[in-house]
């Protein structure tokens, strides 16, 4: 295994790097207007910090896709009837239970 990662690490090296498009999100002042709006790759991300977030320690490293694609259809529908409703106030509606 190690005789296959040193390669691997230096062809890494070698790739052009993307372009970096540093975004600061301040999530707590994001409307759900502004979730929907952000972009397939921003949902995601965000989601993904907000489903973490409210799940807190309690189910260790464990993730239910099921349970998580629930929430997030349910996210989506909440924020798609409350745009101007803050997705923190969405996600304690939705994940905070």
């Amino acid at each position: 295994m190690k005789l296959l990662a040193a390669p691997l690490f230096a062809a890494a090296l070698m790739l052009p790097s993307a372009p970096a498009s540093a975004v600061v999100l301040d999530l707590s002042t994001m409307s759900c207007k502004q979730f929907v709006e952000s972009g397939d790759d921003s949902i995601k991300m965000v989601f993904i910090w907000l489903d973490g977030w409210y799940k807190g320690d309690q189910d260790e490293a464990l993730f239910d896709t099921e349970v998580f694609i629930e929430n997030a259809k349910k996210f989506g529908k909440y924020c798609a009837e409350h745009p101007t409703v803050s997705i923190v106030t969405a996600a304690e509606k939705i994940l905070g239970n």
